[in-house]
């Protein structure tokens, strides 16, 4: 492993990151008794990739993506899991005479030799990131000791109380396996004679098991009694909260459960803290866009604003802002509905309908608690749009949400809220429009030649001497086969597409003169903004993800 000063010369030398923030960074570890390696990536600083490859070549090792590394099961399992997450080492390949490490520590020869002695393979090293290997452990869980319906159909047998080991042992199992394929929900479904479990994986809903219809009122009665919900009401919508204990983290999971035709349907939001520790530059933002942002998080007072619809990931990209401007100089308070991620060192308040904190009257309190920047969940209503925009204007930096289709049309919605051309003209600092497409999986990806007629199909739904700026004859997209790293999906994972609207001193006129959403559009265009469709296109292109999910998501 690399120590801190180490890492602080070899970034000083290779000049990736400024001196200031370095100091800073190196500051803040210093202080919180933190590694330089994770500071850096928590500010956004460096990218995990970046921070490994530059740490590799310190160490004359090659590095090692492991999430771009299809492994097999049996290769995996060539060393214990015990052993491998003691060790931090993952094998990642062998071939008949090889064995291929990934370490994060690839200068710890005792436990390279033991590799060796237990396979009788020469070793090759490679290095890997902390994250990436946390993350490969996981792969030890996938498909091991049970398939999910053997596990479930097997133990139900006349054990349909609430609190018996085997229903108590078949929520934890669905919760743990909707965990590890990443899901953002699991839906409980009753029909007429089954049960479906249904996960929520990159935005796609997918059946994963039927259950007999026996064991659905012990199971409900069980996510009640977890998120203390009352267990004899059985006609009214409930809404509450759990917190299930795994390897990694506490999870905490959001329960609603509603009254059906069939009986009672719970859905289980998964609030899981790795889906928020991302990069600008993981959450699919451009160079140019980053720039962009990262000029305006640097200003003291204004509004940044995140639109899009519901799904589209605003919440994470907000939570993405505040990780940069985390410092412990500086106050920063949030409303939100609901906290969906703990941040240390930040002032997180839960909006009460009980209690009568809306996000207007949390937003009056907040802004009398000294603060130097204010996260509110969602702009929802004129109250507490005018309280924003007043605080923007007073000395503060405003982060929020706004349901608007484009970054434009974020502008003229705030008019409709009732809030002051001039005002909006001169507190708003940029509006950021996005939406997520599905990666394709990395395992499977494949390229194909768009050329002939069906380049001349696509041009009558795409402009794309517009787009392109110049005339093709052919294009080449990409898409995954579909295997089982993917669940034959041919997509992994989710990446954003975005535009950054900045605000201009054309733009601030337009506005003053109630121009519409076009209007402001198009002239942020002629200006130099991206458009998300455009994004999506330069993705599909780069083949980070298919033309057919940009149609589908982002289609203009």
């Amino acid at each position: 492993m690399l120590s801190d000063t180490k890492l602080r010369d070899i970034i000083s030398e290779t000049k990736v990151v400024n001196e200031p923030d370095l100091a800073e960074a190196v500051a803040i570890a210093n202080k919180d008794q933190r590694p330089l390696a994770e500071v850096l990536v928590e500010r956004d600083l460096l990218s995990d990739e970046h921070l490994g490859q530059l740490m590799a070549e310190s160490t004359g090792h090659h590095f090692i993506n492991l999430r771009k590394v299809n492994i097999a099961d049996e290769v995996l399992r060539i060393i214990p899991e015990t052993m491998a997450k003691t060790m931090k080492v993952i094998v990642c390949g062998q071939t008949t005479q090889v064995i291929q490490l990934a370490m994060v520590n690839p200068a710890d020869v005792a436990t390279v030799h033991l590799v060796e002695k237990k396979t009788g393979k020469q070793a090759q090293v490679f290095f890997a990131t902390d994250r990436d290997v946390k993350e490969a452990l996981g792969n030890y869980k996938r498909g091991l000791q049970f398939d999910f319906a053997q596990l479930i159909t097997a133990q139900i047998g006349d054990h349909t109380k609430p609190g018996s080991a085997p229903v108590v042992e078949m929520l934890d199992t669905m919760i743990q396996y909707a965990y590890m394929q990443k899901a953002s929900d699991l839906h409980i479904e009753p029909t007429s004679d089954t049960v479906v479990v249904r996960f929520r994986i990159d935005g796609v809903l997918h059946d994963m098991v039927k259950l007999p219809k026996v064991v659905l009122d012990a199971l409900i009665t069980r996510i009640k009694i977890l998120a203390k919900l009352r267990t004899d009401e059985h006609r009214s919508a409930q809404d509450g909260k759990l917190t299930q204990k795994l390897e990694d983290e506490d999870l905490d999971i959001r329960v609603s459960v509603l009254p059906v035709a069939e009986g009672e349907k719970a859905v289980l939001r998964l609030l899981s803290s790795r889906s928020r520790q991302y990069a600008l530059e993981d959450l699919g933002f451009a160079e140019s866009d980053i720039a962009r942002v990262r000029k305006y998080l640097k200003r003291p007072q204004g509004m940044i604003l995140v639109t899009g619809p519901t799904g589209s990931g605003k919440t994470t990209t907000l939570y993405a802002f505040l990780k940069i401007l985390n410092r412990r100089e500086v106050n920063i308070s949030t409303i939100e509905d609901p906290v969906e991620y703990a941040i240390s060192g930040i002032n997180q308040i839960q909006v009460n309908a009980a209690t009568n904190l809306t996000f207007a009257t949390g937003l009056r309190s907040i802004v009398r608690q000294d603060p130097d920047i204010v996260m509110i969940g969602e702009i929802r209503d004129e109250e507490t749009a005018g309280i924003a925009v007043n605080s923007a204007m007073t000395g503060h930096l405003v982060l929020s949400t706004l349901h608007t289709n484009d970054a434009a049309t974020t502008l003229p919605r705030l008019l409709d809220m009732a809030v002051e051309p001039y005002l909006a003209a001169s507190t708003v600092n940029i509006a950021v429009g996005q939406r997520l497409v599905r990666k394709i999986c990395s395992q499977c990806v494949m390229s194909e030649i768009t050329s002939g007629k069906e380049l001349a199909d696509l041009a009558k739904q795409i402009d794309l001497k517009r787009y392109l700026k110049k005339t093709v004859t052919q294009l080449r997209f990409y898409r995954g086969r579909g295997c089982v790293s993917c669940n034959n999906t041919g997509y992994q994972g989710r990446v954003g597409a975005f535009e950054v609207l900045e605000m201009s001193t054309a733009i601030r006129k337009l506005i003053m003169d109630h121009a519409d959403a076009e209007q402001i559009r198009q002239q942020a265009i002629a200006e130099g903004m991206t458009t998300m469709f455009e994004d999506g296109l330069h993705k599909a292109l780069l083949g980070v993800t298919t033309l057919d999910e940009v149609l589908r998501v982002v289609a203009e």
